[in-house]
């Protein structure tokens, strides 16, 4: 290296000494020390500004409380609820020292030894409020007391500051006995009962001196989400979870010395008792406030802050929609029904959604013949089988995914299937054998008279073909919710579980050209603090235009020559499917005009909605298939929400038609007519009236569009098929991986 190389070598590493020694400078241990210590007194200076601004305010007087007022979309009054406070103040010693403790338990182990507040907690909350993230636990017994006495529910960050630093006042101020009882007189529980006295009223009937520790344990537990909780409308997902809150606060009071573990391992989880309806929810009142204040839930808007009161609610119900649909299920069923005279009749449970397929507003909706008499909306409810009503979207789903036949035949509306009776699935590792409705067999029939017949066989084959793994994927875009529903070949039969709501959805993306509807009951929500804009449905393509408008040019052909005849009108055009559950426990009927989706169920409900039974003998009627009073109650509600009807007709386009093999020779060609061995016996015949009969029956078509059935295997002596029911759902053999739901 030459000397002036070195020199710039030794200028270069003077540079970089230099550099260093300057951010070392700047960035001296002392220097930052300070700035930590600066930032940490400036932070305690404005904290101690804060504390001596902020004084303990008055309490925010339940006097002051108003009342909620929910509207029809027109902004008529469907209800006022909330005009006084469900809450009577009791002494703190009138509560069991146990119970106390389960409340400390659940809530603040820390309670009697902290100062108030939790600043971990307060911290995350303000974070969580500053990113968007909505409200989170971890405030203190203190803190919450603040909350529900002093301040409001507001997530803001200057509400969570207030409550940090009046919750430090009142500590100070206040015995801890003090602080519990006022905050478990003044937390919301749930079924509109604020305060423990109430509370143990609405799920126990008895007051809070007599609960016991275990009744304790859940309502100290239910605090935590009052609507998820609720034994009585929670969700499968909501009673795992209460109970799992149950366990863990007697857990807290074992490890506090509160409880010993052999009273602990004595407790039995204390079911409450069934809610009682407020006055002026009688009729389909209660139903409709209900499905509103779900939604709010959603949206962000707790019962608490609902129950504050000071909203006005508006809803999507269209006022004559909704008195048309309360006036259908009147005069198609219950005029005909004797409830008191009557066994079966007083099981039958009737539900209903309507919506506009356009914007997914909920017009219309029937929950149950009085909220005050039956609690549980049966609009809403997803504890039954939405039975044959499944079967277009299995047709959507071949389409979709542009499935072929065993004979490699892309599906469509003419394609060939074997329609006999109890034939066995081919291509599946699960057997599958499923009986026709009336054990009737149809010999070679295309899928469009398949589903004007509901033939079950046809359908099993189709599921198998286009994969029941494929099949789901297709109804949970549609909006079939995910609840029982195993990938196999029997679910072509609707055995999982959804409601009218869920089904309505679907049926609307449907009529909606495959882009997807959700159903939503909530237009806004007001109040003299805040809005709330409810979020608007994601608009997405669930399935193409031409998959959607070739289900429903099938569903036409079931209104016109199928099981759907009694919604038959020339004052409208219309798509419908009829479905009947196994052993006639549900009887549904999904369809809709260009303008209207509409879904309608009747339910067999026993044992005060504790078992379903069959509904054969409604109305003295025999069978209560989908083709009969849920059919004649749309076809009554349609006519009337359309104002005497419409002159809309479907825009299909791009109908899948399907591929057909060229016909067999004539000495081959078989005849869809079944032989004399196939002819119904007399006692196979179907017993119901006319109006309830598939009007579909098996003709020869023209050669060009039949073809030979897939080869049928034999069938096999070890998997014997099972009875049918009114539409002949059988479930799937014990042996062949699974039973269908009941």
């Amino acid at each position: 290296m030459g000397r002036a190389d070195a020199r710039r070598a030794q200028a270069q590493e003077s540079r970089r000494a230099a550099k260093s020694g300057g951010i070392r400078r700047l960035f001296t241990w002392k220097k930052l020390l300070g700035t930590f210590f600066g930032i940490v007194l400036l932070g305690m200076g404005a904290f101690g500004a804060l504390y001596l601004y902020v004084d303990v305010p008055a309490a925010n007087a339940m006097a002051e409380r108003q009342s909620n007022v929910y509207k029809y979309s027109d902004g008529t009054v469907l209800a006022r609820t909330g005009k006084g406070v469900n809450r009577q103040i009791v002494d703190l010693d009138e509560v069991p020292k146990k119970v106390q403790h389960a409340f400390v338990a659940a809530e603040n182990k820390t309670f009697y030894k902290d100062q108030g507040v939790d600043l971990k907690g307060t911290t995350r909350g303000v974070l969580n409020t500053l990113s968007g993230k909505g409200k989170q636990g971890g405030s203190t017994i203190t803190q919450q007391y603040v909350k529900n006495y002093y301040l409001t529910q507001a997530p803001t960050v200057s509400r969570k500051l207030q409550e940090l630093v009046i919750s430090l006042k009142i500590d100070q101020q206040m015995s801890k006995d003090e602080i519990l009882a006022g905050y478990i007189n003044t937390a919301y529980y749930g079924r509109g009962a604020s305060g423990i006295q109430a509370a143990a009223q609405a799920y126990y009937g008895i007051d809070a001196k007599d609960l016991n520790v275990s009744q304790g344990a859940y309502l100290a537990s239910v605090l935590q989400a009052p609507s998820q909780y609720d034994w009585n409308s929670a969700t499968d997902t909501g009673k795992k979870l209460v109970k799992e809150r149950w366990a863990y606060t007697l857990r807290n009071m074992v490890e506090m010395d509160w409880l010993t573990e052999s009273e602990k391992a004595k407790l039995e989880f204390p079911v409450p008792q069934k809610p009682k309806p407020a006055a002026g929810m009688e009729g389909q009142t209660g139903y409709l406030v209900e499905a509103a204040n779900k939604e709010l839930e959603k949206q962000g808007v707790s019962a608490a802050d609902r129950e504050a009161g000071g909203w006005t609610f508006t809803l999507t119900v269209d006022k004559k929609r909704q008195q048309a649909l309360e006036k259908a299920v009147d005069d198609q069923l219950e005029s005909k029904l004797d409830r008191e005279g009557n066994k079966v009749d007083a099981t039958v449970q009737a539900g209903a959604t309507s919506v506009d397929p356009k914007t997914g507003k909920v017009v219309a909706l029937y929950g149950g013949e009085d909220y005050i008499k039956h609690y549980i909306s049966n609009a809403t409810r997803q504890d039954y089988q939405p039975a044959s009503t499944f079967k277009p979207l299995v047709l959507a789903s071949a389409l979709e995914n542009e499935s072929e036949t065993q004979d490699g035949s892309l599906i469509g509306l003419n394609t060939v299937y074997d329609g006999t009776s109890k034939r066995p699935v081919v291509g599946s590792d699960t057997p599958f054998a499923p009986q026709n409705q009336d054990d009737r067999s149809y010999g070679p029939i295309s899928v469009q008279k398949a589903m004007n017949s509901s033939v079950n066989s046809v359908f099993a084959q189709m599921i198998v073909d286009v994969t029941p793994a494929k099949a789901k994927e297709t109804a949970l875009a549609l909006g079939v919710p995910d609840k029982n529903f195993p990938e196999r070949p029997a679910v072509t039969l609707g055995t999982m579980n959804a409601s009218t709501w869920d089904m309505a959805g679907v049926y609307a993306t449907l009529d909606n050209h495959g882009q997807k509807v959700t159903p939503h009951i909530l237009q806004s929500a007001e109040h003299r603090d805040r809005t709330v804009n409810p979020e608007k449905p994601k608009r997405e393509q669930a399935i193409s235009r031409a998959s959607a408008d070739t289900v429903t040019k099938a569903l036409t052909g079931v209104v016109d020559a199928g099981s759907g005849g009694a919604a038959n009108s020339p004052a409208y055009d219309a798509a419908a499917k009829t479905g009947t559950s196994e052993d006639n426990k549900s009887a549904w009927f999904a369809g809709y005009t260009p303008e209207l989706t509409t879904v309608v169920a009747l339910f067999g409900e026993g044992d005060g909605g504790r078992k379903q039974v069959s509904l054969t003998g409604t109305a003295n009627s025999g069978r209560a298939s989908g083709s009969g009073f849920p059919a004649r109650i749309w076809a009554d509600y349609t006519l009337g929400a359309l104002g005497g009807g419409s002159g809309k007709t479907f825009d299909l386009q791009d109908v899948e038609r399907g591929e057909v093999p060229a016909p067999p020779t004539p000495s081959d060609t078989p005849s869809e007519e079944p032989s004399e061995s196939e002819e119904p016996t007399p006692s196979d015949t179907p017993s119901q009236t006319p109006s309830e009969t598939p009007s579909e029956t098996p003709t020869t078509p023209a050669p060009p569009t039949i073809s030979p059935p897939a080869t049928t295997p034999p069938t096999s002596p070890e998997i014997p098929p099972l009875p049918g029911d009114d539409d002949g759902q059988p479930g799937e053999r014990p042996g062949g991986n699974g039973a269908a739901q009941q």
